[in-house]
């Protein structure tokens, strides 16, 4: 007979009345070590180590009102009957989606008024972003969410799985896809491509148009796995349909830049000359 262990409690600690879960922590963690990076990485290209910190300043809170409003718009049916629940986003309901749409309108508009380029803002947060992505889908397992259809615990123990992920994906009686893996580990990979392509030396904007289509691709399968999707309609998804338009986007930005020449300075240029070109 095989036993099961209980899930992890989504509260890591509590201080009185206030009680810190273990989705904020990872959350947390994923945007601590994508900002050191950044840092680090903002240093070497000429640009300053506390520009990121400054960013970020405004991207959080930007990014999760725009989360919260993403999701809301898809799930109006049910906020128009209840609209005192839109504010009460500690119930759940954000998308990443969202949030990522606040923050490159943030950064838009901070490069400008900091008298940078938002593509080497891009370029040098892209592998920053995937980490932090990666690493915060960690926060869908503890919570036991975000994940795929019913499958058998033969199937995930076929996977070669530890025991605390199927335990984890024990819900309600039932064992379900863990897609929050997939995409992590997707997302891994994609931070180790972002890794290998900043020695690639890329024209300035492809690091960043790299991480779109990579994510967009994984995402877009992924999605179709889940049960829990944002829908436009009854047969299409929000995300799905947004990564094939982002993949495609990315693509043409990719050449118009190309063709048009408004793609000249490329990643790894020398500090002095990237404080030139804006």
């Amino acid at each position: 007979m095989l036993l099961t262990v209980a899930p992890i409690d989504p509260v890591a600690f509590s201080l009185g009345p206030l009680s810190v879960r273990w989705y904020g922590l990872i959350i947390g963690i994923g945007i601590a070590l994508g900002l050191i990076l950044a840092m680090r990485e903002s240093e070497k290209r000429g640009l300053g180590k506390d520009l990121f910190a400054d960013l970020l300043l405004w991207a959080i809170p930007i990014s999760i009102i725009c989360a919260r409003i993403y999701y809301v718009i898809f799930e109006w049916d049910y906020y128009s009957q209840y609209p005192g629940e839109i504010i009460k986003i500690w119930n759940g309901g954000i998308a990443i989606h969202g949030a990522l749409i606040g923050a490159v309108v943030t950064a838009i508009i901070f490069a400008k008024k900091r008298g940078v380029s938002f593509w080497q803002l891009a370029d040098i947060a892209a592998p920053s972003i995937i980490l932090g992505q990666a690493i915060g889908r960690w926060g869908n397992f503890v919570n036991q969410e975000a994940h795929g259809s019913e499958v058998s615990r033969q199937f995930l123990e076929n996977m070669h799985l530890p025991e605390f992920i199927i335990n984890g994906m024990y819900i309600n009686g039932a064992y379900y896809h863990p897609t929050f893996l997939y995409e992590s580990v997707w997302n891994f990979a994609g931070f180790a491509l972002l890794l290998l392509l900043r020695r690639a030396n890329l024209k300035r904007g492809e690091l960043f148009l790299s991480y779109v289509i990579w994510y967009s691709i994984g995402r877009y399968f992924i999605e179709g796995m889940r049960t829990d999707s944002l829908m436009v309609t009854e047969m299409l998804r929000a995300a799905q349909m947004l990564s094939i338009i982002l993949i495609v986007g990315a693509i043409v930005i990719i050449i118009y830049r190309r063709v048009s020449g408004n793609a000249k300075e490329r990643y790894l240029d020398p500090p002095q000359k990237q404080a030139k070109a804006k």
